[in-house]
């Protein structure tokens, strides 16, 4: 099959380009920014990852893996949903390695044949209608207010819509693997609480804990955006020179101001 593009795009390479669904939502923010990326090869600056993000994902994981293939949790339940069951799968663990997302077909992935895109990610969880066999694709979410009263989380506020193009992404993906999937998404989230709570550490002070409170919110999706945007992302790979920065885009303002200082001559 050839070489592999390894992450910056060759028009010159015969095999599909890998796609993450985080850099779909890197275009999406800005063209620019996708182009410098993937066609010119510049990295962008690097930020610490999110492990205390990561942990809770994967200990929501392990309290829906005791019920996966059996029966609703009691968090499904309690939001009405005792008619699904997490879904069971050879393929499961797979679908949730978004590092390793181009290395087969078996991962979380889908092959566009008009732009020649391997185009994938990581899963968090599908839910099934055992009676329909009807997929639910699910994404876990942790939070934390600060606020002195805060509001119960909510599917609102502009960075939010990310998350939800996130969840249409996945549906689309899943439909081009063979499965019926619903435009219904959920989103499982865990919001680390504060008021009222004097403290954190436990009794034998070697260990703390933070109480979070649980929600499951519905999110209905509509994925037929996606193949557009493959298709645009297609045309700019083959572009010379990328387009401008999106309005609001942090690195294109950071790189006018730095367009507008000058060098000062030195004199030896």
């Amino acid at each position: 099959m050839g070489r592999r593009h390894r992450k910056k795009f060759d028009p010159s390479n015969p095999r599909p380009f890998e796609l993450s669904r985080g850099k779909v939502e890197a275009f999406i923010r800005c063209p620019a920014c996708f182009w410098i990326d993937r066609v010119a090869g510049i990295k962008f600056p690097s930020i610490p990852g999110f492990n205390l993000n990561s942990n809770t994902d994967k200990l929501l994981k392990r309290d829906f893996d005791q019920y996966r293939g059996k029966g609703p949790h009691p968090i499904m339940k309690q939001a009405g949903l005792g008619h699904l069951i997490p879904f069971q799968h050879e393929h499961l663990e797979k679908w949730e390695s978004s590092l390793h997302f181009a290395t087969s077909l078996d991962y979380f992935n889908t092959i566009h044949e008009d732009t020649n895109i391997l185009f994938g990610g990581g899963l968090d969880d599908v839910w099934v209608d055992p009676k329909t066999e009807v997929l639910y694709i699910v994404d876990y979410k942790s939070t934390a207010n600060l606020a002195k009263e805060p509001k119960p989380v909510s599917l609102e506020g502009e960075w939010k819509a990310g998350y939800k193009r996130q969840m249409e992404m996945y549906q689309w993906i899943m439909r081009r693997k063979g499965f019926q999937v619903s435009d219904i998404g959920y989103f499982v989230y865990v919001d680390g609480q504060h008021v009222g709570i004097d403290g954190m550490i436990d009794d034998d002070p070697s260990y703390a804990t933070m109480k979070f409170k649980t929600s499951v919110l519905e999110y209905v999706g509509d994925s037929s955006w996606v193949e557009g945007a493959l298709q645009d992302i297609k045309v700019l790979l083959s572009t010379s020179a990328p387009p401008q920065h999106a309005e609001g885009c942090e690195y294109g303002h950071f790189l006018q101001q730095v367009g507008t200082i000058q060098p000062q001559n030195r004199s030896s």
